[in-house]
């Protein structure tokens, strides 16, 4: 008897070996030098506080030991639980005291009764010279090396910090001299995965939007700014 492809399918196909799947937990391997870690429970939400979301907050440091006493001020004020919030600092190419002002403010922070999770000092330079001076550091000419440099320690800063529990991750810079205290709680409830805030700057004498992440179109003579 004939019988085409199809027709011989369909005769034997109750022949063929049913497949079981039989589903099992991983096998456990007593190996000090294999890690497993499961990212599945770490979640970034809205309800950051009541989810004990922990964030991380990233600061690269050249020579701001003058920052730092202030940078501290409004760091201790942030009203995000203190156990949950994580401090990395990388300190590079500095010519002051900026690692030893560092310390001692770091000291003096984990003192406080609602001291934070942790907090991790990271040295390395890139040698990268630059003035320190606002106008020497925001002109022109500077913009390229300037921030090739400062991508350069951005990495080397995230990849040493960041640990699997941490659902967000604040950059702030060292310079800041006010902020809401409410801040990262207001920049999570944007639900967004990157947020950056708006700036005012008194880099010149007077008060002016920060545009160095945007563009702006001239302005004519008689305009505002």
């Amino acid at each position: 008897m004939e019988m085409s492809l199809n027709e011989q399918a369909a005769w034997t196909a109750h022949l063929r070996t049913p497949v079981v799947y039989n589903p099992h937990h991983p096998i456990q391997v007593d190996s000090p030098t294999i890690q497993n870690v499961d990212l599945n429970p770490v979640k970034s939400t809205t309800n950051a506080v009541n989810n004990e979301e922990r964030i991380l907050i990233l600061t690269p440091l050249k020579d701001a030991s003058r920052y730092l006493a202030k940078y501290f001020e409004l760091v201790a004020q942030l009203t995000y639980p203190h156990n949950l919030i994580d401090l990395g600092f990388l300190v590079g190419d500095s010519t002051d005291e900026t690692l030893a002002a560092l310390a001692s403010e770091l000291d003096r922070l984990q003192k406080r009764p609602d001291k934070f999770r942790s907090a991790l000092i990271i040295e390395k330079d890139f040698g990268f010279k630059l003035s320190q001076d606002v106008k020497d550091r925001h002109g022109f000419e500077a913009q390229g090396p300037r921030r090739k440099a400062m991508g350069r320690a951005r990495n080397y800063l995230l990849s040493a910090a960041l640990k699997p529990d941490h659902s967000w991750v604040y950059w702030r810079d060292v310079d800041i001299v006010d902020s809401p205290s409410k801040i990262i709680e207001d920049l999570i409830a944007h639900d967004r995965d990157i947020i950056v805030p708006s700036m005012l700057s008194q880099a010149v004498g007077r008060n002016e939007a920060d545009i160095s992440r945007h563009l702006v179109p001239p302005i004519r003579e008689g305009q505002r700014h």
